[in-house]
């Protein structure tokens, strides 16, 4: 599982960025928009819900905010209906993408999302391209400070988990992916404070880039599919080692 905490370095630090640009409320507000869609807009009863608003109020969004992505969900909102699709393609090096989005306009999203494909030296694929390279996985963080690896190694296994991986900032706790809210849950009753619970896809041979130019062109793909306004999520084939990104940072 060493690849999933090179990308889970890459994706902290692009969420430490996100923070300073201030786009996290949009992908909050996407995140509680889509849960509020499926498992209705009451957090008492829809556990996803709950943990994107805990998420949420982490980051200081505004109540208000959170509240009317609640409503634009449940269809109190006016506008279109919102979906999530992924969309799939590949950059430099052949590393491969999924991109979660939420939109009210599938031709538009569509259209952009191939668009930053283009422009940074990749291209989107069709459906099923790029999917069979991932492992659809439960995904719950839980911040580093609060328990130690061994300890949290112990509780994971005995809520049900398949694995748990660990690094100064955080422990990263994968499950089935239909085992997510039964994992999530378990913890929360033992006590513990999780910092997200999210399906995430997990690269099952992870492409490793060795070259900066690459992993330069690579990035900047990244960064162009993260930072639209519709993205919930992208994940990656790739594997990038820590002496690259510490040169590209």
């Amino acid at each position: 599982m060493s690849g999933h905490n090179k990308w889970s370095k890459i994706k902290h630090i692009k969420a430490k960025e996100d923070a300073k640009k201030g786009k996290v409320f949009s992908k909050f507000a996407h995140e509680i928009a889509i849960t509020a869609r499926d498992g209705g807009g009451d957090p008492n009863m829809n556990p996803r819900l709950r943990q994107a608003i805990d998420s949420a109020k982490s980051q200081s969004m505004p109540k208000d905010n959170i509240e009317r992505a609640i409503k634009k969900g449940t269809g109190e909102l006016d506008g279109g209906t919102i979906e999530e699709i992924t969309y799939e393609g590949f950059g430099a090096g052949g590393a491969g993408f999924l991109v979660q989005v939420a939109t009210d306009n599938k031709n538009r999203s569509a259209a952009d999302i191939r668009s930053a494909f283009n422009k940074n030296n990749g291209n989107m694929g069709t459906a099923g391209t790029v999917s069979h390279m991932f492992d659809k996985k439960g995904e719950i963080i839980i911040d580093a400070q609060l328990i130690g690896e061994e300890e949290i190694f112990e509780k994971a296994l005995e809520a049900g988990a398949d694995d748990v991986i660990s690094d100064d900032d955080e422990h990263i706790i994968l499950t089935a992916f239909d085992q997510l809210n039964t994992v999530a849950e378990t913890l929360r009753e033992g006590g513990l404070q999780l910092k997200s619970q999210s399906l995430a896809f997990i690269p099952s041979t992870p492409i490793l880039i060795t070259e900066n130019s690459i992993a330069s062109q690579v990035l900047r793909l990244y960064d162009a599919l993260d930072d639209y306004d519709d993205t919930i999520s992208v994940f990656g084939t790739f594997e990038i080692s820590d002496e690259i990104l510490e040169s590209l940072s």
